[in-house]
């Protein structure tokens, strides 16, 4: 992008352009144009951390109906290493999924999986949960992971997610050095045509702070802006508190990306308030645990109940899993610990998890979000 490209208000055009479609109350759809395909919004990214979206085929996870996945920094760095993706053609062409790639910046692992972890100004260094070894990511290293060795369209910028409940001056702390870390993390990245980076709004449960955090990310620049360090043990009430205020903070035209969620419920809550993409692990995951997500909440297939029940999760679904296979036959997967079993539950949940984004972009193109919205909290907040 020609640095000198600027809108009227002199702020920095966004690298994919991000066209608003429809509007209803704080809901919004619209379309984020990326040079590998068109992102529908409100979207959900299945996690495909390393490199894997887990038991999936990237066909599979195609024909599921989503336009984006996500890959993982901190993973693929360890195993099979960054330069070597790079070596091999880049992430998409290692794993063989052609649409756009999100990537984290591997923060938030470092701080949760790595056995010892310290955050300086520079740096946060790490010991691998593989074998022990040393690492050190800084901005401009995640960066270059990102952009230049694995090739993602869009990324993160690397940020320090707080441990929740946290102190308002810890906090403070962390949102002020994530803030100082995306500046960096800018500076690195430059201009690029065919790539985007994303800031991230800190600030735990704290309004004044995640009001400073995005005044700050602002005025550094970036294409869209996730929340960060939510769905980190607060529960679904004090997401939602957060969630009243958070979105609302961030630019209305650049996508608004809530890191890490969530259940079907807290997407649809998060829509209702101004927020357009997600990822998480859970359809993958509770479908290797014999969970299902359906229009009527979570079925645990591993219930006797459904042992000599014949019917499909979902008769009307566009998706094998969903549609072909009995909730018996699934039961018996499950019981035998068959990996078919994993695999079914984890393709059926994944569609499902594409279906209710589907769902959500034509009720608020038709205007019809709230009555959505109600009809599925009754559903699901028994």
């Amino acid at each position: 992008m020609d640095p000198g490209r600027r809108r009227g208000d002199g702020r920095q055009l966004a690298a994919f352009p991000f066209e608003l479609t429809a509007t209803d109350g704080a809901a919004r759809t619209g379309v984020l144009r990326t040079p590998r395909g068109d992102v529908r919004t409100p979207a959900f990214m299945p996690v495909g951390t390393a490199g894997t979206v887990k038991a999936l085929t990237v066909d599979q996870v195609k024909q599921a109906g989503a336009d984006i996945i996500l890959g993982n920094t901190y993973h693929l760095m360890l195993r099979p290493t960054a330069e070597r993706v790079k070596r091999l053609g880049g992430l998409h062409r290692f794993m063989r999924w052609d649409k756009p790639i999100l990537t984290d910046s591997g923060g938030f692992q470092v701080m949760s999986l790595s056995g010892i972890s310290k955050v300086t100004e520079e740096a946060v260094t790490f010991a691998s949960h593989l074998d022990g070894s040393k690492h050190k990511l800084t901005p401009e290293r995640s960066i270059e992971i990102q952009a230049d060795l694995l090739g993602s369209d869009i990324v993160m910028q690397l940020d320090e997610c707080v441990a929740w409940p946290a102190e308002e001056p810890r906090a403070r702390e962390g949102m002020a050095l994530s803030a100082r870390w995306g500046a960096r993390s800018k500076a690195a990245f430059g201009e690029r045509e065919t790539q985007a980076l994303f800031g991230i709004q800190q600030g735990s449960t704290f309004e004044h702070l995640r009001r400073e955090s995005s005044e700050r990310l602002i005025e550094t620049g970036f294409d869209g802006y996730a929340i960060g360090g939510l769905a980190v043990g607060e529960g679904h009430e004090g997401m939602i508190e957060v969630l009243e205020y958070a979105p609302a903070m961030l630019p209305a035209d650049r996508p608004r990306y809530l890191m890490g969620v969530g259940k079907p419920i807290d997407l649809v809550e998060a829509v209702a308030r101004g927020v357009d993409m997600f990822d998480c692990v859970l359809p993958t995951r509770s479908g290797r645990h014999g969970q299902a997500w359906t229009w009527d909440g979570a079925l645990n297939l591993k219930n006797a109940r459904f042992a000599e029940d014949d019917s499909p999760l979902d008769a009307d679904s566009d998706c094998p899993a969903s549609r072909d296979y009995s909730r018996a036959y699934l039961h018996h997967l499950v019981r035998s610990n068959e990996i078919l079993g994993q695999v079914l539950l984890s393709w059926h949940n994944i569609a499902f998890f594409q279906a209710l984004t589907a769902a959500m972009r034509a009720a608020i193109a038709a205007g019809t979000f709230e009555a959505f919205r109600r009809e599925f909290r009754a559903r699901h907040l028994r």
